[in-house]
């Protein structure tokens, strides 16, 4: 019996609890606002990399100095092309010795031993060049640095990798050129993730559909997903939706009556500010905000809300 009058009593404080929250006095609005047209977009931004697709360091296959270095940074240059040309310790050694002699001697030891080429191994164009002529290298220092071709490079957080295909269009922002905008294309998506500051991220290779002359590698782009939108939806702005469990609830002010009642509304996306209404309200009923609603019950659904 005590327990049937508890469980009793309990019901009796929550109704009461509830009755006072959700029946706001004539005193209570705080401003209102009608159902309004707007282009809603959900999206979320992402740091990028501008890198080269497939990167490769020209080192010579033996010790040696560099007689001629035949390309630039920015030039194009085709697979089997010369691009340096070398000579070994032993050969740099006999030319400067045949010099100190004459130049007849010189041209003669020059004409018989033949300096080495080192040719391009892809088509591609030169992104680093870190030697000179007359320096002396081994083989394992790269004297120019080629790349087929530049690409953005970026990491994915694995919760947003579902909005991420094969094929996917979407804006690229370079910081260094905030004003140029440009459209890039997804190329490639990993299969196997990384972990970055304790989130497992995934990389994609966004390709631009135009390069942008303005490209170098290395520069920090900002790419714009977007994960949904939709033009011309009705809206109420965000603050205006109360979710208790899982329902939505919109206070409703009367034209006729001037009372205000609470009715359950069905939302579409939102962005934050503002979110779709799809149905329970009329064009002509005002919401209204209600200044002693707790703040944090009036607030929207995180309709994947992003910063």
């Amino acid at each position: 019996m005590k327990k049937k009058l508890l469980i009793a009593g309990i019901i009796i404080v929550v109704l009461t609890a509830a009755f006072f929250i959700f029946k706001p006095s004539k005193n209570q609005i705080e401003r209102q606002a009608n159902l309004m047209t707007r282009d809603l977009s959900i999206e979320f931004r992402v740091t990028g990399e501008v890198s080269p697709r497939n990167r490769l360091e020209i080192k010579p296959q033996f010790a040696g100095r560099i007689d001629s270095i035949l390309v630039s940074e920015g030039d194009a240059v085709k697979k089997g092309q010369t691009i340096i040309r070398m000579s070994s310790n032993e050969r740099a050694a006999m030319l400067d010795a045949a010099r100190a002699i004459s130049e007849e001697e010189f041209k003669k030891w020059s004409d018989i031993y033949k300096e080495s080429p080192i040719i391009a191994p892809m088509n591609g164009f030169i992104i680093l060049r870190s030697k000179e002529p007359g320096q002396t290298v081994t083989a394992s220092d790269p004297i120019l640095v080629m790349a087929d071709d530049l690409i953005v490079e970026a990491k994915i957080d694995e919760t947003d990798l579902r909005h991420i295909k094969i094929g996917l269009q979407f804006p690229i922002v370079l910081d260094a050129y905030p004003d140029e905008k440009f459209l890039g294309e997804v190329e490639h998506i990993a299969y196997e993730a990384s972990i970055v500051s304790n989130v497992t991220v995934y990389l994609i290779k966004i390709r631009p559909i135009i390069k942008p002359k303005i490209f170098r590698s290395g520069m920090t782009a900002t790419i714009t997903v977007t994960v949904d939108s939709k033009d011309g939806a009705q809206v109420l702005p965000s603050e205006f939706i109360i979710s208790v469990r899982d329902k939505t609830f919109v206070y409703i002010k009367s034209k006729t009556s001037k009372k205000i009642e609470r009715k359950e509304v069905k939302t579409g996306i939102s962005d934050g500010k503002f979110t779709e209404i799809i149905d329970g309200i009329n064009p002509d009923d005002a919401a209204v905000l209600i200044k002693s609603e707790d703040k944090t019950s009036q607030r929207s659904k995180s309709f994947m809300t992003r910063r």
